[in-house]
């Protein structure tokens, strides 16, 4: 089985508090997702704050012409510093994706570490070469510009 990472780091000029706000509430998950992945949450009655055992289902468009269903679940949360959610159903063999955030002293630092598995053995390891680990990058790129956006515009609590 292949096995990837995908490490970001980004620093956003907000407090903890502002940043772990919105990053762990699962409806802004759509504000930070490219229009081109057809992102969905199909989940109705969410919380404002995810929680351990929490399972989220997506409708998704990874790819041109290929929709997916994603389900994840939230395994683990530590408030104020990280969170994990894993995927039950979906496009990969394996999604671990761990959102760290941590207060520096100019704002707030913010680790994503996604590590995950193609399906379809050495046809998966070729797609990725080809174009996953370029879509994935892509995402995240997207994701960085409309948190530094957001983020900019939020006033930093003293």
């Amino acid at each position: 089985m292949a096995f990837y990472q995908l490490i970001r780091q980004q620093h956003l000029n907000s407090d903890l508090q502002s940043v772990w706000e919105f990053v762990s509430n699962p409806a802004n998950l759509r504000k930070i997702t490219p229009t081109s992945m057809g992102f969905d949450i199909v989940t109705r009655h969410m919380p404002a704050q995810m929680y351990e055992g929490m399972i989220i289902e997506y409708n998704v468009k990874p790819f041109t012409m290929y929709r997916a269903r994603w389900v994840t679940e939230i395994t683990h949360i530590k408030q104020g510093q990280y969170f994990v959610d894993e995927q039950r159903i979906g496009p990969y063999k394996m999604w671990h994706h761990e959102h760290w955030i941590e207060q520096t002293d100019n704002g707030t630092l913010m680790t994503d570490i996604v590590s995950y598995s193609p399906p379809f053995g050495l046809l998966g390891r070729i797609a990725n070469a080809l174009f996953i680990q370029r879509r994935l990058a892509s995402i995240f790129d997207y994701r960085e510009r409309i948190l530094a956006k957001h983020f900019s515009q939020v006033q930093v609590n003293a």
